[in-house]
């Protein structure tokens, strides 16, 4: 046996030890500092976006209102039949106050496309709503068009020539002469949220959008979470391990691979081709979004199955509790955080998914909200498909506002998951 030899504590280490050392902690510096700036990069485009985002889209939160009065005469209004009335005459009666003067009839035309073209619909509902202004004034606050929205905004630049301003100098002056008088006020647009869409951005709203995707979720959720935690319970607790679980587990996980607008063809072919389903419905909607979504909580149910420990299983084994109560009294439970975290987060992917809602009509023209899962709607993501390709300026705001409206959203759901998951999450 031969003696090592053994270097003395004040032994100094040689060069090519330091120079490697060096190299070493070199190299644990530069991955640092690759970590730091990939996510200052990331974090930056974020901001990027979001910034961009709510630039863009918070002149769609307020909306600009001009008060105007209308003298509501029993001429023009049966008082039996309030909603027959000639409320196009009375809009014009009351546009002519707005400016003294004497105006000619093209003049007068010009005044009324200060207001929205729904302020004769807005007249009759408010009539209608209370008859006992028949007779009388009505005083309303009506939406400005959308052209003197923007000029309120600040997004017309009256400095631009005449010849290429949607408003030329005498329109200009007539809103000011309003402004000066203290007709003209701005205010949250709640009818960004009480509306459905419209063909005049001024009126135009989410709540349609909103309304089907609440529905077409629904939908999804009822068939995907049932049947994707009856799955996922089978194949990890209950299936043989042959060449046929096997293939159908390679199956599930490429079908979550698949993109959406596959989903969406085979909605099509199915659900609306061959079962004659209505289009744009949020039932057809929804069930497409639940084939999109039950690879994901399958994926997911069986992955909290696995984190059970065996030692439950095998405790209620040892109680005389049958596989079946062992799974669904104990281990099915204690895996339920993990499937509602993953449920939530898969909803929240649905949510923002536009391909295959576009496939199944989701994107058409809706002026109300559904009133069941068989009428006509459309969603968030196709909502904004829509006003992203329209052609009025007003629609660009309204786009982006959606667009944030649809990220709050997001960020709720997952904030829900990150909450259930940190509060039920169980270690072991």
């Amino acid at each position: 046996m031969t003696d090592t030899a053994v270097p003395s504590p004040g032994h100094a280490p040689s060069a090519a030890a330091l120079a490697q050392r060096r190299r070493r902690y070199a190299a644990d510096r530069r991955l640092r500092a690759y970590g730091i700036i990939a996510i200052t990069f990331a974090l930056g485009l974020l901001a990027t976006l979001v910034v961009s985002l709510v630039v863009s889209g918070y002149p769609a939160f307020t909306q600009t209102f001009v008060r105007v009065d209308f003298p509501i005469s029993e001429d023009l209004v049966d008082p039996a039949d309030p909603g027959e009335g000639n409320f196009r005459k009375i809009m014009q009666e009351g546009v002519s106050t707005l400016i003294p003067g004497e105006h000619s009839p093209r003049e007068l035309r010009a005044m009324a496309g200060i207001l929205t073209d729904n302020t004769q619909f807005l007249l009759r509902d408010a009539v209608v709503a209370d008859p006992s202004v028949i007779g009388g004034t009505l005083t309303m606050k009506v939406p400005v068009s959308d052209p003197f929205d923007q000029l309120n905004k600040g997004l017309v630049d009256r400095d631009t020539p005449e010849d290429r301003r949607r408003l030329n100098d005498t329109e200009i002056g007539w809103f000011d002469a309003l402004v000066d008088e203290g007709r003209v006020s701005r205010s949250f647009n709640w009818g960004l949220f009480t509306h459905a869409d419209s063909r005049f951005p001024e009126m135009a709203g989410l709540k349609g959008a909103i309304v089907g995707s609440f529905y077409a979720l629904l939908v999804c959720f009822l068939i995907s979470f049932p049947v994707g935690i009856a799955a996922a319970v089978y194949l990890e607790e209950f299936a043989p391990k042959n060449r046929a679980t096997d293939i159908i587990e390679v199956n599930i996980n490429n079908l979550a691979a698949v993109p959406s607008i596959v989903f969406g063809l085979l909605g099509l072919a199915v659900f609306i081709q061959i079962f004659g389903l209505p289009r744009s419905a949020p039932l057809v909607g929804g069930m497409v979004l639940s084939l999109m979504t039950l690879p994901t909580i399958i994926i997911v149910t069986r992955n909290a199955l696995k984190a059970v420990p065996p030692s439950i299983r095998e405790a209620g084994y040892g109680v005389g509790a049958s596989q079946h109560q062992v799974t669904m009294h104990h281990v099915l439970p204690l895996a339920m955080p993990g499937i509602m975290t993953g449920t939530i987060i898969g909803l929240a992917q649905a949510l923002g998914e536009t391909a295959p809602l576009l496939l199944v009509g989701m994107n058409a023209f809706i002026t109300s909200p559904p009133g069941g899962l068989l009428d006509a709607s459309t969603a968030l993501p196709t909502q904004i498909f829509i006003w992203a390709d329209s052609p009025e300026r007003g629609f660009v705001s309204r786009t982006s506002a959606a667009i944030l409206v649809l990220l709050g959203f997001l960020i709720v759901m997952n904030a829900i998951a990150i909450f259930l998951r940190q509060r039920l999450e169980r270690t072991w």
